[in-house]
Order: C-alpha cells, then structure tokens, then sequence
C-alpha cells in the first residue's frame, strides 16, 4: 500500500504541476481520498513520501507562500516539453508504424507531461498519403538489432511489389553478416556483407518479415564508410569530384544536402545560376538524379561524367522519338 500511495503522488505531481504550476498538500490529500479512498492519510505521511522521492531522484520543487503554506510541483521529468513534443511528431509521420502503434508509443510519452502540456500535444504533425505498413518495423528492429549484437548470420523473407501492386515476399539462402542499421531518407535499412564474397547488401527493414538468426559467422561484418555524398542508400561505384552548375534556386536544397563534401561555391557567368564542386557518389542512381531536377541542374565535369551523363539523356530522350506513346 505505501508504495502505490507513493506512485499516485508521483502521477498527480506528473499530471497536475510543472514549471509554472504548483499543488499545495491539502489538494494532494483531496486527490488520494477522491481517487484512490485513502481518507486516512495524514499531511505528514505525505511530506514524507515526498522527501522519498526526491531521494530517489525526483526533481520535486517546494516554495511556500502565505501563511507558510508549500507548494509542491514536478519539474524535472527526464524530457522538456519540446523534447517530447518532438519525439510525439517523430512517431506521427512515421509511415512504417500502423496508427495503433503510433498511438502506444505515444501514450507512453505523455506519462511525462502535465494535463496543460497534454492539451497542447493535440496538434501532431501529419503526413499524407500514408499507405499501411505491410510488416512490423519495431519488431523486425529489435530481432535486427539482436543479430548484429549476437554477430549472428541474418535469414528473412524479402518482398517486392509485382505487376498487380501486390507484395510478394521470397526467400532464398543467405550468406549475410548484419553490420549495421541506417536510417536513410525517411526509411531503415540494414547493411549486410556476405560472409564468403565480402560484397555488402541494402535491404530495407519494413521489406523484411519472418527474420530469424541463421549460423553464428565467423567474422565481423566489416562494411565501407561512404567518401563522399550518397544520393540513395545503395553503395555507388565510386566517389568523385563532379563540378555542378545549378540554378541559383537550388543553392540552398543543394549545399544542405551535401553538407561538408561541398567544398567550392563559385558564381557562374549566368547570374541565374551558380557552379558546385562536390565529392559525390557515382552509378546509375546518380545521374537518375542529376536528371530528377531537369533544367536546372548540370554535370559539367570531369569529362567522363558529363559524358555518361549525355548517354543517360538520349537514352531517356529516346522514348519520346514519336508524338504517342501507344
């Protein structure tokens, strides 16, 4: 009994107090003989759970007012307001988490915040065009996590959409070390090298479902680290130095994404547009690309870029020789 007393103080503090808001020991009493029919709790029993439980680490604040009367207030819950605010809208525009999910997660966090900060969690950022989730993302993260830590050879299912937009999942023997999770553009991936070959793998998580351990391996997964900007997760063929000339809208979208591999910025002789030079990662994603920005985006050098770069544009070029398509 007298550590539930303790733990219904502690979540009347959580709920009803915070930097701002405080409770005095007489509404204390009035919410544990109100709630939990405990009439015959004395004030000095609870100043003494209190003093508990700021030894055991609670950031409880007490202040007097008139009449030498204390008041009481949680302050310190392990996370500020934003903080949680923030971790609440991450869970929200999860896409791989289905809304039941999403909605246990959250509860979880709102332990930590008072019935005022609750009201202002309301609001919760969207996303749209959500399409349900086809596996469990939490679960095939724990059992991922689990391998790697076990240095255990990875077995799983893998699906891929088919012509009719249905997901067809396919098994066959795997040979692969996981080595590491890496979240990417809004998705978790697992990166894997294959015992025998020493090639790495990318395989998303969402994709994978029945995952189990398979043969202990007999060596770490010993994976790359990229030398430059990747456009997608998959491992380029190689890294190189690639002057871009980009319209001068880009800049900004540009040099957040390459981030510290950008390493010149020079005016062009169009004042529209401006000229990039950048360590970047080079295989067919790459100029996939360079082409999703169109006009506004080109690869001026080195020579042999560029030229790959003119191949892609024919070839894309081509299948519009004619006026229909049909």
């Amino acid at each position: 009994m007298e550590s539930e007393r303790i733990l219904h103080i502690l979540n009347y503090l959580t709920r009803s107090t915070n930097e701002t808001k405080s409770v005095t020991l007489r509404e204390i009493l009035d919410h544990l003989a109100a709630n939990y029919d405990l009439q015959n709790v004395s004030a000095l029993t609870v100043r003494r759970d209190i003093d508990r439980l700021i030894t055991a680490g609670c950031d409880i604040r007490i202040t007097h007012g008139a009449h030498n009367t204390a008041y009481y207030a949680l302050c310190g819950r392990g996370f500020s307001f934003n903080e949680i605010r923030f971790l609440v809208d991450s869970v929200s525009i999860n896409q791989f988490l289905s809304e039941k999910q999403k909605k246990q997660l959250i509860r979880k966090f709102e332990v930590f915040c008072s019935e005022e900060e609750l009201r202002r969690l309301v609001s919760r950022v969207v996303i749209a065009g959500q399409v349900a989730p086809s596996t469990d993302l939490l679960r095939n993260l724990e059992q991922v996590h689990s391998l790697i830590a076990a240095r255990q050879k990875i077995v799983f299912e893998y699906g891929k959409y088919d012509t009719e937009g249905k997901m067809q999942f396919y098994s066959k023997k795997r040979e692969m070390i996981p080595g590491r999770v890496v979240y990417f553009d809004g998705r978790f991936y697992l990166r894997c090298m294959d015992e025998e070959t020493g090639e790495e793998r990318t395989y998303r998580i969402d994709r994978m479902r029945s995952i189990r351990a398979g043969e202990k391996a007999k060596r770490a997964a010993k994976l790359s680290q990229p030398d430059g900007v990747q456009v997608d997760m998959f491992r380029p063929e190689r890294f190189v130095s690639v002057t871009l000339r980009a319209g001068r809208l880009l800049l900004d979208d540009m040099l957040e994404h390459f981030g510290q591999y950008a390493d010149d910025v020079q005016p062009d002789s169009d004042p529209q547009r401006v000229r990039i030079r950048v360590r970047i990662g080079i295989g067919p994603s790459f100029y996939r690309w360079v082409m999703g920005y169109g006009d506004q985006l080109e690869v001026l050098a080195p020579a042999d870029i560029r030229s790959e770069m003119r191949q892609y544009v024919q070839q894309t070029l081509a299948l519009y020789h004619d006026e229909g398509g049909l």
